[in-house]
């Protein structure tokens, strides 16, 4: 009858267990089919696809018949039942065809929809009996009992773990009660039945069984902990017998020994009770009969009881009352069974009971050794923590700091100036981490692990389950303990914060699965990975990925993402998958399915449900990462799929409370998200009911990854799922919410791509495929009624079912989705999580609307920065023209009141500074005041930009305090020059007036002639008596300089000192000598070579750039010198020295000897440089020469001076000329390198932030098409971006005449300060008094050269008023000369030289504001952006030292 049976179902061939979990998992036709089977062979896959998607109508399965519904007649009452199978024979033929495995799922299925489970398992062939002990084995369940209801703690185990009595309901004989129908009213609440047993008016229910007579069922009441709704206040279970008892007498034994009562149903008084009589049990037995039945007879009741001693208490009759008297009647008989300290026995000890005469599943060779290997491991496990870290030690905390320093070297957020030092010390950090990884022996627990997973295909699959179940089962007691701990330490001594923290870590940690164990695995292989291929210990890790492979085809979720470590282990992944694909021939084609979610929003158990797979849930344990999972298509749909597998993703939750603390929290989420949904062909975003603003945040930031990150090459479609969501109008009334939500989800994607200057992104759909009326599902919830004792809603599971039918069906239909094989899918990922660990910005912010309104606070900021630095450079230049001016037209000064002044500068600077930084950190007030709804959302940085602005504040002091006290020691060093000419000039002037007097004294006027040879006479005496200047020799000071400068470094210097002359220094190429590196560079050249020369060609980089800087330096200090007709001075030197200490200390592979060779050969091309330059000052400045060229004009003023000529005109155009003119040049020069870097910064062609600097920097190669600038830009971008910005500000000028607006604006500015002077300087006072006051009220702003002035001064005659109307003539006459100067002075050569000769260069002064410190970025190889010099960072907010706030 059971081969029969099993042949008519299309079972025979799988009898025996050759029914797998895999082949029923397998998407097929059937999957999709909500079609009613149409014979006998489909109906037990109609049945394994609805169950493994928890449906409570599972076991209602019948041939579809073509007459109609109730179309019943006479001729219907004799049909056969052919075509129907009771549901409990056909869950017995299945239980009879899977595999151990397989029937552990299906029993866990039956629990969730709280049907009873085998028990005994009869087989009608054999007379064979099984305890099926394996298949319940998984089952966990959660109950409050009464007692501790008040506590509202619970008790979860393993339901075959866990001391239950145990209550078993028979038949002997006939019996007009229908037990199944009334043990289903005994376990429900009034208001929730549930057809736990299947019974006669279920349907097909009342088909004649043919195999599952002697089948016992079990199932159990567990209560919730609230009076008003438990039935029974303590746990039951509940065992059936189906059949006869007295057929079955050995299912009849084992439940007399096993169970804490036994109910009999009969009506039956003459039935023989024989076997009670000899039973050894302990079993409290009742009798429950119908005294409606014809049979009853109340003497005959009163006589079976005595004869075999039930107790007449014991007996219950069904009277004339209704089914619900009697239910509550019964049901008071098992809670007095319960509540009387009945016989327990666990499950799995009945176990012992059943080898008498049943046979037990876990008696199987497979099973006892899977068993036998994984207590082997757990069984000397006590303190799991303290497990890890002895056993498991390679992906425990050194994993971590490996991920931590991976991540670190991607985004280099704790960098300081030196990138490349800083990177270095990471990968040696790194290598040094997986050094000690190495020198770890494994461990026993790892090798006995190894061994488990290498066995053959059952006995692993056995190991693996047992070391599931006994690692959940060690979890789950070490977490209730720690639990309880923690509780009473809260309520008891909260005070003791340590302990708390300590049982938190110990929470946090004390979960332990097979996960951790192929973390360990991966581990190894990493390790062994990075040692040489004929090593032997990497020869033993190379079957380890193909074991793990073996598991993704068993159907084991595999992890992908560490959650622990948020990391990918990649050349494991690579292995793993690449393995895979060699196990199938290659034939890999997957299409992935991801589901993404915020926590306990039933993520996993929308995939168990969806493809009946066995991501863990309930666990007690939080799971973090990203696990995949296979599932095999068959061979009728791999073409309509174009696929071989369906990958199933499944991620821990986001917005986890134990992660909100955290800051790094938004960077996990989004990290994550933008992973799974990048490598999805289909990502379901799961959502608690309609409410999708939890999920929005994080869709903006994937969205905006996207837009940033190039590698991300899809378009991956999106549906959300909404659960808990039970009204049928859902879908029709949250129309506008999700109609709003597209609103906002393009708002976010606009404000993205504006970020990214990437305008063809404009609406969300533009980046994901979603279409928000077809693509959005209303789920009810999953339970139906109040757990424990609720069943899986079939609201739920329909509704489940109908978005696994679109999913499917979109991927057949599609032509948007290609499946792509395992190796593309692998190569695909690296490129992802690549992409995913360089991304630096985005991830830290909450949405894009916070990423958005902190880059315009930025905006804002870097604003305010500018004009405080606008503001300070414009103070400096006064300064400095006040230094120069300082005591030209006194005589007899004090020089050292100099430094008084320039004490008080300072601290006027100081003042000025703190107004200025007040200002800032005021419009920073007023911006968070501002309404606005940006700015709520940049609330938490308003203090690092305070921090920031306090930064810029004291940098620009520095600066400005170095600058003041530069230029003081300058002009006390022109004073000695100065002090020479006065006298000469002085000795000169009274010689000549000595002449003058003279000649007037004569009698008669002396004509033209003759007053020239008096004049010649007197100049021939004068030149004799003149000394002439002596020259520096440049060398030696810097020689002394140098020699204290390195005085620290060493023996080596002395040596240089003595062995080479600084003369002979930098005349030929820098080279870098092999003894300049570090003894472990050198001690590693004969084994590593290739290392060896990298180093020092990356070290002959860096001096070359240290080189090329120091020249641009000493360059603006020349062009300076001949600019400003000033000599050499010392501090030149010492900011060249200054700059090489800056360099070395970013550089540590710089070492002593190296940094004094460089020195000496920047010093010796400097000393070189400035004697020449020197030189020629020396020569312009002579005093012989110089008077030989004054010669004529003081001869033309001793001519008129005796005549006794009015000068006012002719001395007016030269003061014009030569002193004026002059000033208000310089004056222009100077200032309008700021302002045309003030004009690019603030104008209408402009840039506002440097992330737009940067942008068009890029741009500019790509439309040059030129890969040499791109090559350029990555190696000495310093040079390229100065050079690429001058252009840029060239073409900027030239366009509309800018510059000639900017110096006729600079020129009309002073020649109005200057007219306006001479209008209010006094008329009265006589011509050297009123030149005097006039350089006095004007010393602030213009620099007038000192020679010129002591020519115009000598033998000087004019009226004061008169020479006041000529001078504003002249300088109105200059102005328009010189506004004609600039407009013929504007194409593009007369530009650039005006740029380049600028001494403020305004495309040096971008550099820094706008495009960083010039460091590369190791993210991807462009400089970094943040303005100035000294900075820090933090989560992608850099906070700049001298300048501005970046992002990063």
């Amino acid at each position: 009858m059971h081969s029969q049976l099993l042949s008519s179902l299309g079972l025979g061939d799988l009898h025996g267990g050759k029914l797998t979990l895999s082949s029923v998992l397998e998407i097929n036709s059937n999957t999709v089919s909500d079609k009613p089977a149409q014979s006998l062979e489909k109906i037990p896959w109609t049945f394994l696809r609805n169950l493994m998607m928890s449906n409570l109508n599972a076991r209602n399965i019948k041939c579809a018949q073509d007459q109609p519904m109730y179309d019943y007649s006479f001729t219907d009452a004799n049909d056969d039942d052919s075509d129907a199978i009771n549901p409990l024979d056909l869950i017995t033929a299945l239980f009879h065809c899977s595999d151990p495995f397989l029937q552990q799922e299906m029993v866990s299925k039956m629990s969730m929809c709280q049907f009873a489970v085998p028990l005994v398992l009869p087989n009608c062939d054999t007379q064979q009996n099984t305890l099926m002990l394996w298949a319940m084995r998984d089952l966990v369940r959660k109950f409050r009992p009464c007692s501790l209801a008040g506590d509202r703690t619970f008790v979860e185990g393993r339901i075959i773990e866990m001391d239950i009595p145990m209550v078993s309901f028979v038949r002997l004989g006939e019996s007009s009660l229908p037990k199944s129908q009334t043990l289903n009213k005994l376990l429900s609440n009034p208001h929730q039945h549930n057809n736990t047993f299947v019974h006669r008016d279920m349907k097909c229910g009342d088909v004649p069984r043919r195999i599952s007579d002697g089948l016992v069922e079990v199932s159990w009441y567990l209560p919730c902990g609230n009076t008003n709704i438990d039935m029974f206040t303590q746990p039951v279970a509940i065992a059936n017998l189906r059949g006869d008892g007295r057929v079955f007498k050995t299912q009849m034994s084992f439940l007399y020994e096993t169970s804490a009562a036994v109910f009999i149903f009969s009506d039956d008084l003459e039935v023989d009770l024989s076997t009670l009589s000899n039973r050894e049990s302990r079993a409290e037995l009742f009798l429950v009969t119908n005294s409606q039945s014809k049979t009853f007879n109340m003497e005959k009741l009163r006589d079976r009881c005595r004869k075999h001693k039930v107790n007449e208490t014991n007996v219950i009759i069904m009277k004339k009352q209704n089914d619900a008297e009697f239910v509550k009647a019964l049901r008071f008989h098992v809670s007095g069974v319960i509540r009387g300290n009945p016989h327990t026995m666990k499950v799995e000890d009945m176990a012992t009971v059943a080898r008498h005469g049943i046979v037990v599943d876990e008696d199987c060779t497979g099973c006892k050794i899977g068993r036998k290997n994984a207590e082997a491991i757990t069984g000397n496990i006590q303190d799991v923590v303290k497990f890890k870290k002895d056993q498991l030690p390679l992906h425990g905390e050194l994993w971590k700091e490996i991920s931590q320093l991976e991540k670190e070297r991607c985004r280099m957020h704790h960098a300081d100036k030196d990138i490349e030092g800083y990177r270095s010390s990471l990968k040696t950090k790194e290598t040094k981490l997986r050094e000690k990884q190495q020198q770890k022996a494994v461990s026993e627990a790892m090798r006995k692990f190894t061994a488990g997973i290498s066995g053959s295909g059952t006995q692993r699959l056995y190991f693996l389950k047992w070391l599931k179940i006994q690692l959940d089962t060690l979890s789950r007691q070490n977490l209730c303990t720690l639990r309880e701990h923690y509780k009473d330490c809260c309520r008891n001594t909260p005070q003791n914060k340590k302990l708390i923290a300590d049982l938190d870590y110990k929470i946090s940690n004390c979960s332990l699965g097979p996960e951790h164990f192929f973390r360990e695995l991966g581990q190894l292989y990493e390790c062994a990975c990075s040692l040489p291929e004929n090593n032997p210990a990497r020869q033993q890790v190379q079957k380890l990925p193909a074991l793990c492979a073996q598991m993704l085809l068993d159907g084991f979720p595999v992890e992908l993402v560490d959650g622990d470590a948020s990391n990918i282990p990649m050349k494991w992944i690579e292995e793993v998958l690449t393995q895979l694909h060699q196990m199938v021939d290659t034939k890999s084609k997957i299409l992935v399915l991801t589901v993404l979610g915020v926590q306990s929003t039933g993520k996993s158990t929308l995939l168990n449900t969806m493809f009946g797979v066995q991501f863990a849930v309930s666990s007690g344990r939080c799971t973090r990462g990203a696990f995949m999972l296979l599932i095999k298509v068959s061979e009728e749909l791999k073409y309509g799929l174009k696929g071989d597998f369906i990958m199933v993703i499944d991620t821990e939750g986001f917005k986890s409370p134990a992660l909100a603390a955290l800051d790094t929290s938004y960077e996990h989420d989004n990290e994550l998200a933008t992973l799974v949904i990048g490598l999805s062909d289909i990502t379901i975003i799961n959502i608690a009911m309609e409410n999708s603003t939890e999920m929005k945040d994080i869709l903006q930031i994937v969205v905006h990854a996207f837009i940033r990150m190039k590698e991300v090459g899809k378009k991956p479609r999106c549906l959300f799922v909404h659960q808990n969501v039970s009204d049928m109008s859902a879908h029709d009334s949250n129309m506008r919410d999700r109609k709003k939500l597209m609103e906002q989800l393009d708002d976010m994607t606009q404000a993205a791509a504006k970020m990214e200057k990437n305008q063809k992104y404009a609406k969300f759909t533009d980046v994901m495929d979603y279409d928000p009326d077809k693509d959005s599902y209303y789920i009810p919830g999953l339970w139906h009624g109040t757990p424990p004792m609720a069943p899986v809603n079939a609201g739920y599971t329909e509704a489940v079912f109908e978005l696994k039918k679109s999913l499917i069906g979109s991927l057949q239909t599609t032509d948007d989705i290609m499946a792509n094989d395992v190796t593309e899918f692998l190569r695909w990922t690296q490129s992802l999580w690549n992409a995913v660990k360089f991304e630096n910005f985005i991830f830290n912010f909450r949405n894009s609307l916070v990423a958005d309104a902190f880059s315009d606070l930025c905006t804002q900021y870097n604003t305010w920065g500018w004009s405080f630095q606008s503001e300070m450079n414009s103070w400096l230049i006064t300064k400095e023209t006040m230094i120069s001016n300082f005591g030209v037209t006194e005589k007899n000064f004090q020089m050292n009141l100099l430094r008084t002044r320039l004490n008080e500068w300072i601290h006027e600077a100081s003042e000025k500074l703190h107004e200025e930084e007040q200002t800032i950190l005021t419009n920073l007030d007023k911006y968070f005041q501002n309404k606005d709804g940006k700015v709520s959302l940049v609330e938490k940085y308003r203090q690092d930009f305070r921090t920031s602005a306090n930064s810029l504040r004291r940098h620009i002091e520095n600066s400005m305090k170095h600058s003041l006290e530069k230029a003081v020691e300058i002009r006390e060093g022109m004073e000695k020059v100065n002090k020479i000419k006065e006298k000469q000039m002085d000795t000169i002037e009274k010689k000549v007036c000595e002449l003058l007097k003279e000649c007037r004294e004569r009698e008669g006027d002396l004509s033209e002639g003759e007053l020239t040879r008096e004049f010649e006479k007197t100049w021939e005496g004068i030149i004799s008596e003149l000394s002439g200047a002596t020259m520096p020799q440049i060398d030696v000071y810097m020689h002394h300089l140098l020699r204290s400068n390195l005085d620290s470094k060493g023996g080596y210097v002395p040596e240089k000192f003595n062995a080479v002359g600084l003369r002979s220094n930098g005349q030929e190429k820098f080279i870098v000598k092999t003894k300049w590196l570090s003894n472990r560079t050198v001690s590693r050249r004969r084994l590593f070579s290739c290392l060896y020369s990298t180093d020092k060609r990356d070290l002959q980089e860096i001096c070359d750039d240290i080189i090329r800087n120091c020249d641009i330096l000493i360059s603006g200090h020349i062009s300076a010198m001949g600019r400003n007709n000033k000599g050499y001075h010392e501090t030149y030197i010492k900011d060249v020295l200054k700059a090489i200490d800056d360099q070395v200390k970013v550089h540590p592979q710089i070492k002593n000897k190296c940094e004094a060779s460089l020195k000496f050969y920047v010093c010796g091309r400097a000393a070189r440089l400035f004697q020449k330059t020197h030189k020629e000052f020396i020569v312009r400045n002579d005093q012989h020469n110089r008077l030989m060229e004054s010669k004529p004009i003081f001869l033309e003023k001793f001519i008129e001076s005796s005549c006794e000529k009015d000068q006012c005109q002719k001395r007016a155009k030269e003061f014009t000329e030569t002193c004026v003119k002059p000033a208000v040049e310089d004056y222009v020069t100077k200032r309008l390198g700021p302002d045309i870097a003030d004009e690019i910064m603030t104008g209408d062609g402009g840039v506002a932030h440097s992330t737009q600097s940067r942008f068009t920097l890029l741009k500019q190669p790509l439309d040059q098409n030129s890969f040499q600038n791109y090559s350029d830009f990555a190696g000495s971008h310093g040079t390229f971006v100065k050079n690429s910005i001058k252009e840029l500000i060239i073409e900027e000028m030239s366009s509309g005449e800018q510059m000639q607006q900017l110096e006729t604006k600079l020129l009309s500015k002073i020649v109005k300060k200057i007219t306006a002077t001479i209008t209010r300087i006094s008329k009265s006072m006589d011509i050297e008094e009123f030149i005097s006051q006039f350089y006095s009220d004007l010393g602030d702003q213009l620099v007038f050269p000192r020679s010129a002035l002591d020519d115009f001064l000598f033998l000087i005659n004019a009226k004061t008023d008169q020479f006041a109307i000529n001078l504003k003539e002249f300088i109105k006459e200059m102005e328009s000369h010189l506004v004609q100067e600039y407009a013929n002075k504007t194409g593009i050569s007369h530009i650039t030289e005006r740029i380049t000769h600028l001494p403020s260069k305004p495309h040096e002064l971008l550099f820094t504001r706008l495009c960083g410190c010039g460091e590369h970025c190791t993210l991807c190889g462009s400089p970094c952006e943040a303005g100035g010099q000294d900075y820090r960072s933090g989560g992608g907010l850099r906070i700049v030292e001298n300048s501005e706030v970046q992002l990063c």
